[in-house]
């Protein structure tokens, strides 16, 4: 056994838990960030974030259930009152009209890890089929939630439809970045 060069050389190679735990603060970090690209709608209780683009990635960089952790780490530092959300924090928060969305995130990052476990995140197509699966899972909680803030007849116009183009450019960008992860990976040959 050759002897470790740092701490953390030491630390990686002793413990997966340790390996676990950075992956999960780095997830919910990249979330944080990309939940605070938030702009607030006047029409809309749902602000236009980055946060769906880092829970997809979450999701396809570390599989169906460190991406699903991670996710539910992130909402669980945002429900303990972290200032982590694009909004606000605490249980009350979470129990507003976004809070659907926060959890349907969880759902997204499990699907879409589980799609990027079966291969689906080497090829743009498949990689955007991961991701729009995953976004269906959190429009389809989020808008449920929703529905009870607003009614069936507002819900698609608040909550949905002034979110399809910029979610479509989203997994348009994450669909472009996986394929091209996995070919610098193969070139620089690091598998």
């Amino acid at each position: 056994m050759t002897a470790a060069t740092t701490l953390t050389d030491a630390l990686l190679k002793r413990t997966h838990r340790f390996r676990t735990l950075t992956l999960v603060l780095t997830g919910t970090l990249l979330i944080t960030l990309l939940a605070r690209v938030a702009i607030p709608l006047p029409f809309s209780p749902i602000p236009f974030t980055g946060q769906t683009l880092a829970v997809l990635l979450v999701g396809a960089l570390l599989g169906s259930r460190l991406g699903a952790l991670t996710v539910a780490a992130y909402v669980a530092q945002g429900a303990a009152g972290l200032p982590v959300f694009a909004q606000g924090a605490g249980p009350a928060y979470l129990a507003g009209p976004t809070g659907g969305y926060l959890l349907g995130c969880i759902a997204a990052a499990w699907i879409t890890g589980c799609l990027a476990e079966r291969g689906w995140d080497r090829s743009f197509f498949t990689a955007a089929m991961a991701m729009l699966a995953g976004n269906t899972a959190i429009y389809l909680v989020g808008l449920t939630w929703l529905m009870m803030f607003t009614g069936p007849g507002e819900v698609l116009t608040l909550g949905l439809y002034p979110f399809i183009v910029t979610d479509l450019l989203k997994i348009g960008f994450a669909a472009a970045v996986l394929p091209m992860g996995w070919s610098l990976t193969r070139r620089f040959h690091l598998l």
